[in-house]
């Protein structure tokens, strides 16, 4: 299988070129994302544990599933495919903010991210793809940003810059 291009996009999320994803990474170039979190009607997150084959953060927890959108994908087009192709289910997802971080990784690749937040609300069990997920659970916020501040090694990058800063837009 051919790997996959990122969108490669300024500051201001224009689209400025495409790359295949492992150079993006080891360059540090900055592209186009997406992170989803899905919620119950008790108000709990749904975790994933990252398959311990991934190639940076294996087995750490972080939101519900993310990756990268393709060429002329929409963010929640994009958001609905992986959340399908990861968790093994399928709920319309709806924007909630964006925002750019970088992240280093001992394994010399670099996430460069113009990252757009995802919600949507599910009640069931997920389907999870072994390949991408090693396990799964629901957590209430307030325990999960307890958890990353007792635990910070347990989650990954992303998922805590999203938490610290940006809290607020991700509940429904």
């Amino acid at each position: 299988m051919a790997e996959e291009n990122v969108i490669l996009v300024n500051e201001k999320d224009e689209q400025i070129g495409l790359m295949p994803k492992m150079e993006a990474h080891e360059k540090g170039l900055l592209h186009r994302a997406f992170s989803v979190f899905i919620f119950n009607s008790k108000k709990e997150v749904m975790l994933q544990q990252r398959a311990l084959e991934k190639y940076h953060s294996p087995g750490l927890w972080t939101n519900t599933c993310c990756s990268h959108q393709r060429e002329g994908e929409t963010s929640k087009e994009a958001g609905e495919r992986r959340l399908m192709e990861e968790m093994g289910f399928s709920v319309p997802l709806k924007e909630s903010t964006s925002f750019i971080y970088k992240a280093p990784f001992d394994n010399g690749l670099t996430e460069h991210e113009y990252d757009h937040i995802l919600l949507g609300t599910f009640e069931g069990v997920p389907n999870i793809n072994p390949d991408e997920v090693a396990n799964w659970k629901w957590m209430p916020l307030e325990d999960v940003k307890q958890d990353i501040a007792n635990n910070p090694q347990e989650y990954t990058a992303w998922f805590k810059i999203i938490f610290e800063k940006f809290y607020k837009h991700i509940s429904v």
